[in-house]
């Protein structure tokens, strides 16, 4: 597995739910759990997978932590992830 390409969705996925939720970590576990795991023919399925795998354990298990504790958890960046996108 490429842990740069695995912290790479992993940032992705846990910013998408971020920016598509309400921001709260009720809101973001939801909508992590409503992507559907890459295909059988997705280009680095492994990472993916386990990106959002992560990504679904960590704001499922840890709901009682502050937001920004469980994005720390996972190794990102807080000030990225939780930043309005001013792009």
């Amino acid at each position: 597995m490429d842990i740069v390409l695995y912290r790479k969705y992993l940032e992705e996925y846990v910013r998408a739910a971020y920016v598509n939720s309400d921001g709260s970590k009720y809101g973001i576990a939801e909508y992590l759990g409503t992507i559907s795991y890459p295909g059988r023919f997705t280009r680095h399925k492994e990472e993916k997978r386990r990106a959002l795998s992560d990504a679904r354990i960590a704001f499922d298990e840890h709901r009682h932590w502050p937001l920004d504790i469980i994005v720390s958890h996972l190794g990102l960046d807080k000030t990225i992830i939780l930043t309005p996108d001013d792009k």
